[in-house]
């Protein structure tokens, strides 16, 4: 992520100082950034000049014992993307504040961590945020901007103005878990789990059903195994232990067993689908009627996360549907999509499964039953 990150800056006409502590990873940021921007310069997208400028830009430069280096001085903007470790990042914002000049903003990369925390282990926190970019960087159009209670209001507003510049699509976020996209997309996953768990459709089925008829680039299962179920996993627990417990958001056991074993997908070339060389694909039992059933309990489960977003002002109605437009690729903004479907029919399913299973993780959003009741929507 750092790499494309410094890719990116460095295209749109930024010097970089691009830092890490293993000399190793610093020459494989040069190696990836060298292969992405004559990508870039093979679609047409940046001439010979341009593209030799744009490398030209990033220096390189090792963080022996992890100190950060007097290049960083001269810095107007860190972005830190490392291990998504609390302890971790708080260290390193620690040595990073004492590197760089007072006016420099210290922006976090974590998915998932809370920002406050982050900015907690600094002398000026009021300079201090998020800006989660989406993998990877010089490819996905999102990034979430994320202030937390004490972030000065014009580094909020600078910053995303920068990264504008930068012809990404920015949304802004609330310092809550999971921020808008991990948070909001959490059912797609989980309720695709739950299914399978429940013997209701394999894998390859509720994938061709989630795909196929819903229209969404990937089903869960070959997703999560692209992701890395390693990082999808954790995510999910970050998302549960920060909402304390709540258990619209509780993992699968299935999924921490793949963990266990060490199947984390493709980069382990087994998850829920075999990845070596010769195994076979299985099949979908391509049924409409089932995979029309798989459709809409998925797809009720993420139209209430997104009204409970909206109640819980993680982020506007508008920059919820951008965000899952362009951060996970859905088909359609899911407040739209709940639009189209009718609220009261969302409401009615979702009190159909709580009532069939008795269990908080389907509860409607207090907002949808307001919505339903009075025939308004607060958007």
């Amino acid at each position: 992520m750092g790499s494309g990150i410094a890719q990116v800056a460095a295209v749109h006409g930024h010097p970089v100082v691009l830092v890490d502590a293993d000399p190793a990873a610093l020459a494989r940021a040069r190696g990836s950034i060298e292969k992405g921007i004559g990508r870039e310069r093979e679609k047409g997208r940046l001439d010979e000049a341009s593209s030799r400028s744009a490398l030209d830009r990033v220096g390189f430069h090792p963080a022996p014992d992890g100190q950060p280096p007097a290049a960083l001085g001269a810095c107007s903007l860190v972005i830190e993307a490392v291990v998504e470790r609390l302890e971790v990042k708080r260290d390193i914002f620690a040595r990073l504040e004492r590197a760089v000049g007072r006016g420099c903003v210290l922006a976090t990369n974590t998915s998932s961590l809370p920002i406050a925390g982050i900015a907690s282990a600094c002398i000026q926190p009021d300079r201090v945020l998020g800006v989660h970019f989406f993998n990877p960087a010089p490819v996905m159009p999102l990034v979430e901007v994320i202030p937390w209670l004490g972030t000065a209001p014009a580094v909020t507003a600078d910053t995303r103005a920068l990264i504008d510049g930068w012809r990404k699509t920015t949304v802004i976020a609330t310092d809550t878990p999971g921020f808008i996209v991990n948070r909001v997309a959490r059912p797609f996953y989980g309720e695709g789990l739950r299914l399978y768990d429940e013997g209701i459709a394999d894998a390859a089925t509720i994938d061709w059903a989630l795909r196929d008829l819903a229209g969404f680039r990937m089903g869960p299962f070959e997703l999560m195994d692209l992701i890395g179920h390693d990082v999808n996993f954790a995510v999910t627990r970050a998302v549960f232990d920060g909402l304390f417990g709540d258990r619209r958001y509780t993992p699968s056991i299935t999924q921490q067993r793949l963990v266990e074993a060490g199947m984390l997908g493709r980069k382990t070339g087994r998850g829920f689908y075999d990845y070596r060389d010769g195994a076979p694909r299985p099949a979908p039992l391509t049924d409409r009627e089932l995979g029309a059933r798989i459709v809409e309990r998925v797809l009720v489960m993420l139209i209430n996360e997104a009204v409970d977003a909206v109640h819980w002002r993680v982020a506007s109605p508008a920059d919820i549907d951008l965000a899952v437009r362009t951060g996970v690729n859905y088909p359609k903004g899911l407040l739209a999509w709940g639009e189209e479907l009718g609220w009261s029919n969302v409401l009615a399913r979702l009190t159909a499964l709580q009532d069939e299973y008795g269990e908080d993780r389907y509860r409607p959003s207090v907002l949808l039953k307001r919505m339903v009741r009075s025939g308004t929507r607060p958007w």
